[in-house]
């Protein structure tokens, strides 16, 4: 990266603050189409999974042992189970599964 660090900091400083400024500005009143409110509703848990899920599958370091853990997550959200109870049954998993693929 070569060039002056102040002007990517004032770049990205520039850039940060119009995304956040232009919404307010530029959309003063209510938003009435269905189809635009639940594409906005839904923006923050597609943006949470996409950050998310490649570092589940990288954590580990094999992903048969982080696939066991997303598979016993799905399978305990799925009965609706608590968040802490299936972050926790699926980490014991991923680490038994973790031991018994350091055996084979």
């Amino acid at each position: 990266m070569s060039g002056n660090i102040w002007i990517y900091i004032a770049v990205m400083a520039v850039v940060t603050y119009l995304i956040r400024m232009l919404p307010l500005t530029l959309l003063r009143k209510e938003i009435k189409n269905k189809t635009l409110r639940s594409f906005l509703y839904y923006v923050p848990y597609v943006t949470l999974t996409v950050m998310t899920f490649p570092a589940i599958l990288t954590a580990t370091g094999d992903i048969r042992t982080a696939c066991a853990g997303i598979v016993c997550a799905l399978i305990l959200a799925w009965k609706k189970q608590s968040l802490p109870v299936v972050a926790f049954v699926s980490c014991v998993v991923v680490f038994i599964a973790q031991f018994i693929v350091g055996l084979i």
